[in-house]
């Protein structure tokens, strides 16, 4: 007989899983937040994350940060690494790609606070960056800087 956790929901961890083929269909899954009774920031940074240019198909590089204070639930970060892949085939611009995973964070979490950078490398010698943010951070939770410096180019 085994003991019930709080991860037996999980249906990706502990064996090979599939790229999902769109962000739609990928499945985001959450765990409850065992320390929720106490305000700390998580960060989650993808420093290669691709997606398409909708209209040309040409791919575009970003480093993202994602950083929330959670409430009562947490990501689970196999799934998470699956829905940014998911991006891979997906054609949509920059702003898109980086406020719907914010928005869609936000809709499976429900955090205290939500907040993703998405830097842009340049195409077409312009690099883009994209910031979507859920209010005021929460009073005495440390947020550290992003860390991600401006594109200064090569040199």
């Amino acid at each position: 007989m085994t003991d019930k956790t709080i991860y037996d929901n999980l249906t990706l961890l502990g064996g090979r899983t599939e790229l999902p083929g769109s962000p739609e269909d990928a499945v985001l899954e959450r765990v409850p937040n065992p320390q929720e009774d106490v305000r700390y920031a998580v960060r989650f940074t993808a420093p290669e994350f691709t997606s398409l240019c909708p209209l040309t198909g040409q791919p575009d590089f970003a480093h993202l940060v994602i950083d929330y204070v959670p409430a009562g639930w947490l990501v689970e970060s196999k799934s998470l690494k699956l829905y940014l892949g998911a991006f891979r085939n997906h054609g949509a611009f920059h702003e898109d790609c980086t406020v719907s995973i914010g928005r869609r964070l936000c809709d499976l979490l429900d955090p205290h606070w939500l907040r993703i950078g998405g830097y842009w490398y340049p195409r077409g010698g312009m690099p883009i960056d994209v910031f979507y943010q859920t209010g005021e951070p929460p009073k005495g939770v440390w947020i550290a800087d992003q860390g991600v410096p401006p594109y200064r180019g090569r040199g």
